[in-house]
């Protein structure tokens, strides 16, 4: 009997303690030259096999449809089917565990989520993944620095300053506290003074105008470390009975975390860059506010929060940055009398870490803009660069003039990407169909939008070419073994867009636009199609967890990548994926595939 099994792969990390020696006491190990037939077309199964060395390739035809790699599990569904379909090939010199088919079903009968993880279809598959997931939902809270809140500037002021001086001081910067430096001591000290000293201020009998803040200021003060646990600072200030510490790096003052903000940060981590955004009087606090909201996205999925949960998230804290970044720079009356909007993944809201810079303006007709409109939109574009979302390489944004004109100019622009769809115009309808609005008059986006829907959906030719952009990154045959190899870059790195994301993304545009559907988001549109009938209800479910897997995939390489100091890619290394990943990466591969399948079929793009 085997006594290294690893439990820790999926589906078998899924087990309890009995359920693991069930498979003691039912595995054994089975070798397989290389170019031996492991299971042949039409077999009866009587093994679920785990790959312990070499590879493993599945084959319909001629062509290679799946590989499987070490701690990869093969074949649970003929176990359940009865006869295997396909064929199994050692490409490699393989070495397997193979687990009697009677402990399997018996482990699939006690142990719902196995049975899900083994050899349900994906959506299920992905059900029981986000289950499992969510138990962990807290952890991030227990973990979580004090450099992840968010500390509050410091404002400094000397301790014979008066207390009605310190007064107009707390008004200005808009603040309840200040620190204050008392220099008459030996050594120096460091107190704090807060708005609930005023009362002591108000009853003392020295004029505020001649009483200095050293006399009320509180000294010293309690203070944390930034890589203090945010646990502790709340016991610290419980323990201390005050309701904010001075976070502290040394001898240097970092700033003040205050007890409502932290409690703010332990239940609701986003209103604190939402306030930080919306009290911002410059770009350069807007900035700072931009910075939090990568801390935020790395916090919410350590701690399990679903990744479409966390899209919505940042799709509305992206908008609130870009809405108050326009009314720092543009003139109220350019704000009143158009519509800022963005475009592509920020659109859909599926955009998590910072990428190109996709958006647009459109003013009301009979207005006439600023002379130096140029100017301000070039001035948005930077800020936003400023912010971390770089220029888009199409230049599809605001600073270009062909993305922003009035109602009746913009709606002409739309109707020649519809009467002469090129490739470039078919680009830009795709995008700009996605279009959300973020500040300004949300109807006039919406007047131009409809010129889209009034051709849309009667127009065969238009509809097809549109939906024939599925295959801009078409893989060759064997699509899996591609990318296992000329489908990765000289890293290893696969590109989920080029992959999955754009064909699954496009090809559900497609059909909305034939809908005339008003939806932007990918999950909104593929639950109206379900629901009109025209798209199955288990495509549906397998597109909409496949483009979340993917969106999660995505999210974990780009963190990695920043935590590295490195740009963020979008790429992801197959080869450091577990083996559940790798699993689910097929089978979400697989049902984009079958997607493009579907739409080939509807829109007769094999006879284009």
């Amino acid at each position: 009997m085997p006594n290294a099994f690893n439990f820790a792969a999926s589906p078998f990390d899924a087990l309890s303690s009995d359920e693991q020696q069930l498979v003691r006491d039912h595995v054994d190990i089975a070798y397989f030259p290389e170019g031996e037939t492991v299971l042949a077309e039409g077999d009866l199964p009587t093994h679920l096999f785990v790959v312990i060395k070499g590879l493993v390739s599945q084959f319909d035809d001629d062509e290679v449809i799946t590989t499987y790699h070490a701690e990869d599990t093969f074949d649970g569904r003929s176990l359940m089917t009865g006869k295997v379909n396909g064929r199994f090939v050692a490409t490699e010199e393989v070495v397997a565990y193979q687990l009697a088919k009677q402990a399997v079903v018996e482990l699939i009968a006690s142990n719902a989520t196995f049975g899900a993880l083994l050899f349900s279809d994906l959506s299920k598959k992905l059900a029981a993944l986000a289950e499992r997931q969510s138990q962990h939902e807290l952890q991030a809270l227990t973990i979580a620095r004090v450099s992840e809140a968010f500390v509050r500037e410091a404002v400094f002021v000397s301790g014979d300053t008066d207390v009605y001086s310190v007064v107009q001081t707390l008004k200005a910067h808009k603040t309840s506290n200040v620190l204050v430096h008392d220099n008459a001591t030996s050594p120096p000290r460091l107190g704090i003074f807060t708005t609930t000293g005023l009362q002591d201020a108000i009853l003392h009998p020295t004029p505020l105008r001649e009483l200095k803040v050293s006399e009320l200021a509180s000294f010293p003060v309690i203070s944390v470390k930034p890589d203090d646990y945010v646990f502790d600072a709340l016991i610290a200030m419980i323990h201390h009975r005050v309701h904010r510490v001075v976070v502290q790096k040394g001898e240097d003052v970092v700033g003040v975390l205050e007890q409502l903000d932290l409690l703010g940060f332990l239940s609701n981590h986003s209103h604190l860059i939402t306030v930080q955004v919306s009290q911002a009087t410059s770009l350069e606090g807007l900035e700072q506010a931009a910075a939090q909201i990568n801390r935020l996205i790395a916090l919410l999925l350590r701690g399990g929060t679903k990744v479409e949960m966390i899209a919505r998230l940042v799709q509305e804290l992206n908008a609130k940055l870009f809405e108050r970044a326009w009314c720092l720079i543009a003139p109220a009356d350019l704000v009143a009398n158009s519509c800022l909007f963005v475009m592509g993944s920020e659109g859909r809201g599926e955009q998590l870490l910072k990428t190109d810079q996709d958006n647009g303006l459109v003013w009301r007709d009979g207005y006439l803009p600023p002379e130096n409109l140029a100017e301000i939109c070039d001035a948005f574009s930077q800020a936003l660069a400023s912010f971390g979302y770089p220029p888009c390489p199409g230049h599809i944004m605001l600073s270009n003039p062909n993305w922003r004109a009035d109602q009746t100019q913009f709606s002409q622009t739309v109707r020649r990407w519809l009467a002469m769809p090129d490739a470039e115009n078919l680009m830009a309808l795709a995008i700009f169909i996605d279009a959300h609005a973020v500040c300004g008059n949300a109807k006039l986006l919406e007047t131009v939008r409809d010129e889209v829907y009034k051709l849309a959906g009667v127009n065969d030719v238009l509809q097809a070419r549109f939906a024939a952009a599925i295959d801009s990154f078409a893989l060759t045959t064997g699509w899996w073994n591609r990318i296992l190899g000329l489908g990765l870059d000289e890293q290893g790195r696969l590109n989920l867009k080029k992959a999955g994301i754009f064909a699954l993304v496009h090809g559900v545009r497609s059909m909305a636009l034939e809908q005339r559907l008003r939806a932007t988001s990918t999950v909104a549109r593929i639950a109206a199609l379900v629901e009109m009938g025209k798209l199955p209800s288990n495509v549906g479910a397998e597109l909409t967890g496949s483009l979340h897997f993917f969106m999660g995939l995505k999210l974990r390489a780009g963190l990695q990548e920043l935590e590295k100091g490195q740009g963020v890619t979008g790429l992801v290394e197959v080869a450091k994926l577990d083996s559940l990943d790798r699993d689910l990466l097929k089978d979400s591969l697989g049902a984009v595939k079958r997607f493009k399948s579907l739409l080939r079929h509807r829109y007769h793009l094999d006879a284009m």
